[in-house]
C-alpha cells in the first residue's frame, strides 16, 4: 500500500513539475518547485485516508456483525451483547486512526509513544470514565440488572425499564418514555432497587379506618376484594391484618401476591375498589380536616 502511494506520488510530481516547466522563469516558478513534493504528498495522503477511512468503517461494521454473531447464537444477555459492540467499535476505530496517521507520515514508534503519554494525561483526567468503564465490566459480571428490568437508583432517585448498558453509561426508559442516562459508576456503586428480577411482585396496602368503625367488617370487606382479583397468584398466602393504632385511625394492612408484570394493574384497580366498597359498607377513611371558627366581637 505505502510503495504505490509513493508511485502515484511521484508519478503526480513529475507530471505537474512539467506543466510548472512551461511557466515563465520567476519567483512563483521557483516557489511552485520548493512547495511542491510536500503539497502532491499532502494532497494524496488526505485522498488516501478519505478511501481507508471509507473502507474501513465498511470493514469495522463486519467485524462487528462477526463478533456479535457468536453472542447471539448462544443466546447471551442483550446487555452483554451491547457492551462488547460499544467496546469493540472503540477499539476498531482506535486502529483505523492509527493506519491513517501512518498515512500522513507518523511513524508507529511515534504513535505508540503518544499513546501512551495521552494514556496517562487520560487517565489522570478521566478517572470518572475509567470508574465507569469498570462499573460496567461490573455489571456485566455481576448482573444485579439485565435489559428489560425495572430498577430504582437510590442515590439520585431514577427509575425505569433498562433499555442499554454500554461501556460508560447505562440508559433507563422511564413509563412516560423519557430516557434517563446513568453513568454506570453511579450504579456499581450505589444501591438500587430491582423490581422486576423476581416472576412475581408482593401489593402491600395499608388503609386507615376510624376508630368507631367495626374493624372485622372491614377487614372481611379487605378480604372479598382480594378474593375477587382475577389477576391475584391464587397459590400464595394473603393476609389482613391490623397494622397499627395511629393518632386519628386504625391502619390496616392488606398484602398479597401477582405476577410481576401485573403489579401496576392490580395495585391501582384494588386501591379504587377499597374507596368504592368502603363507602357501599359505610366505612369512613379518617383524613386531616381543619376547622375554622369564627368569633365576632
Amino acid at each position: 500500500m505505502i510503495e504505490q502511494q509513493e508511485e502515484i506520488i511521484s508519478g503526480t510530481e513529475t507530471l505537474v513539475r512539467k506543466l510548472i516547466a512551461n511557466l515563465p522563469n520567476g519567483v512563483v516558478k521557483s516557489y511552485l518547485y520548493g512547495v511542491l513534493p510536500e503539497v502532491i504528498g499532502f494532497f494524496w495522503s488526505v485522498v488516501f485516508a478519505l478511501i481507508v477511512y471509507a473502507a474501513g468503517v465498511r470493514v469495522i461494521s463486519v467485524l462487528i456483525k462477526l463478533i456479535r454473531k457468536p453472542f447471539e447464537l448462544r443466546g447471551a444477555e442483550r446487555g452483554v451483547i451491547q457492551f462488547i459492540t460499544s467496546l469493540s467499535k472503540t477499539v476498531l476505530y482506535a486502529v483505523l486512526l492509527v493506519i491513517i496517521l501512518t498515512l500522513f507520515g507518523v511513524s508507529t514508534a511515534s504513535i505508540a509513544a503518544a499513546i501512551a503519554s495521552i494514556g496517562l494525561a487520560a487517565g489522570l483526567a478521566l478517572q470518572g470514565s475509567l470508574s465507569n468503564f469498570a462499573g460496567g465490566v461490573l455489571i456485566l459480571l455481576l448482573r444485579p440488572f439485565v435489559i428489560g428490568d425495572y430498577i430504582i437508583e437510590h442515590t439520585h432517585g431514577n427509575e425505569g425499564i433498562v433499555s442499554e448498558i454500554t461501556i460508560f453509561y447505562t440508559k433507563l426508559r422511564t413509563i412516560d418514555h423519557k430516557i434517563i442516562v446513568i453513568p454506570n459508576g453511579v450504579l456499581a456503586n450505589s444501591s438500587l432497587t430491582n423490581a422486576t428480577m423476581s416472576d412475581k411482585r408482593m401489593i402491600h396496602l395499608n388503609v386507615g379506618i376510624a376508630y368507631s368503625d367495626d374493624i372485622s367488617k372491614a377487614k372481611a370487606v379487605l378480604e372479598r376484594i382480594v378474593e375477587k382479583e382475577e389477576l391475584r397468584l391464587k397459590g400464595e398466602e394473603t393476609q389482613v391484618y391490623v397494622d397499627d393504632l395511629g393518632e386519628s385511625a386504625v391502619i390496616l394492612g392488606l398484602r398479597f401476591w401477582v405476577a410481576t408484570g401485573d403489579y401496576w394493574t392490580v395495585r391501582w384497580r384494588t386501591l379504587e375498589e377499597i374507596k368504592l366498597d368502603f363507602d357501599a359498607n359505610g366505612i369512613g377513611i379518617p383524613f386531616n380536616q381543619l376547622d375554622v371558627h369564627v368569633v365576632q366581637s
